[in-house]
């Protein structure tokens, strides 16, 4: 635009004399749609690949701009937003997910003449903390000792190994899906250096609790890569880790594939730190109708667990929740059904393969985004906008706690794939609803898979499509609102 405005005023200088019966030429009218500001923002981001968007305002729906609206691209975590709402209707904002100890046998003197079941009611948001008060309710409850089994039944919800099966092995974002979970479906594994030796653990850490967690093991190699090496194996899950990689003390959090081995090992720790004697864990298919109820937990209500889901993008959340709408097997088969529900409640053409985003064959325009950011807002209380973070802007697209531009908004991020849709407000108070993808789908394919944890020039790609994100709200906010 600078070139541009340059090249006029050299023309417009050349005018400057009075010619006679000559007028002179009239200036062309300001833009005001912010279409040039925002070309501009593209091409400074030099992102490769696409990027398409649409902005409308939401009090009469008016297109009131957009480029490459209806091109299908990976929606990424996005596909959250849509998840959120697909919950709301089928589950409602108060649902809870119980997780029950129950007692098959009776109970005397401390000892129940039975079985001991952990029921999972397939709450991906439970944890270490929540794990040890049942034990101490347990233990409250007057409970010593176990003559029949330690049962886990994890069947509220299908088991299915991973989300995606293109992501690496150790990314703790891609956990196994089950009835029952536990931090995520994720151990910590942590090391450290004693006595000039390596010193590796699993811990289940929680805020109050920390216990070890022995049906996972992790053993150094000498390899310099991979990283880690999962196998599977009985009774134990099985980790290798590059033994270079361990020069400094650290943790990070690995998937776990054997959710009820894992649960059970951990709550029998738990348990023995309040005097409860319980043998080693095992799974059960079917949950028996002769129990009786000792201990259960509540999780939050739905409203406040897709508020997290949504600020913190956890995949499990979206995988557990979509899965719990629709009673099907695979996570496939799940999504289908939300695709066909957001074409008859939004008009979308939208495919999901997954709730949370993760998988790339997933396929959503900003058009389609936008006309379900649009038509939520009729929702009322389940509408979008109230389970969104909100984030300020200042006039130039700064991020600013007190700038007059209100966003609230779910962005989406895969490796060269950075997304964004939701709505901002000016000083006016006028309303945009708005969707931004952009996404280099072949230089995504492209990594290894060694390299589609951090992939090099990934950071920085993510950096200048955000900027360009910021700046773009700006320019259609400073023009419309």
């Amino acid at each position: 635009m600078i070139g541009r405005r340059s090249v006029l005023a050299g023309g417009m200088a050349a005018l400057a004399a009075p010619v006679f019966g000559q007028t002179r030429p009239k200036p062309r009218p300001a833009r005001t749609d912010g279409a040039g500001a925002v070309a501009d923002l593209i091409a400074v981001a030099r992102l490769g690949g696409d990027v398409g968007y649409v902005v409308a305002d939401m009090a009469t729906g008016k297109i009131l701009a957009g480029e490459g609206a209806d091109t299908p691209m990976q929606p990424a975590s996005v596909t959250k937003a849509v998840t959120a709402l697909f919950a709301a209707e089928r589950l409602g904002l108060e649902t809870r997910f119980v997780t029950r100890l129950l007692a098959r046998g009776n109970i005397q003197s401390g000892t129940v003449h039975g079985d001991l079941i952990l029921a999972g009611g397939g709450d991906p948001g439970f944890d270490t903390d929540r794990l040890g008060d049942m034990a101490a309710a347990l233990a409250k409850a007057g409970v010593r000792r176990v003559s029949g089994r330690f049962l886990i039944w994890d069947g509220a919800l299908p088991l299915i190994d991973r989300i995606d099966a293109d992501q690496p092995d150790h990314v703790g974002y891609n956990p196994t899906i089950s009835g029952v979970m536990l931090n995520f479906n994720r151990a910590q594994f942590v090391w450290g250096n004693q006595g000039g030796k390596s010193v590796l653990g699993m811990n289940a850490e929680g805020k109050r609790f920390n216990p070890p967690v022995h049906a996972i093991s992790v053993v150094p190699d000498r390899r310099e890569a991979p990283l880690f090496q999962y196998e599977a194996s009985t009774p134990r899950e099985k980790w290798s880790v590059a033994a270079p990689a361990l020069n400094k003390a650290g943790s990070r959090w690995l998937p776990v594939r054997a959710p009820a081995a894992y649960i059970g090992d951990v709550f029998v720790t738990l348990c023995a730190a309040h005097g409860i004697q319980l043998p080693a864990a095992k799974g059960i298919a079917t949950l028996p109708g002769d129990v009786q109820i000792l201990v259960q937990d509540r999780s939050e209500p739905l409203r406040d667990m897709m508020r997290g889901m949504l600020r913190y993008s956890t995949n499990l959340t979206a995988e557990s929740i979509g899965l719990a709408c629709t009673n099907t097997a695979s996570l496939q088969a799940s999504a289908a059904q939300m695709s066909d529900w957001a074409r008859a409640k939004f008009g979308t053409s939208a495919r999901f393969v997954d709730h949370s985003g993760l998988g790339a064959a997933s396929r959503c325009s900003p058009m389609d985004m936008v006309r379900i950011v649009q038509r939520a807002q009729g929702l009322g209380a389940q509408g979008l906008a109230a389970l969104l973070r909100e984030r300020r802007l200042d006039a130039t697209g700064r991020e600013d706690k007190n700038g007059a531009l209100r966003v609230l908004a779910k962005s989406g991020t895969l490796n060269f794939t950075s997304n964004l849709a939701g709505y901002v407000s000016g000083s006016s108070g006028r309303s945009l609803a708005f969707a931004i993808f952009a996404g280099d789908a072949a230089r995504r394919a492209a990594l290894p898979m060694d390299q589609r944890e951090d992939p090099q020039g990934g950071a920085a790609w993510t950096k200048r499509a955000r900027t360009m994100q910021r700046h773009m709200i700006a320019a259609w906010a400073n023009s419309y609102t």
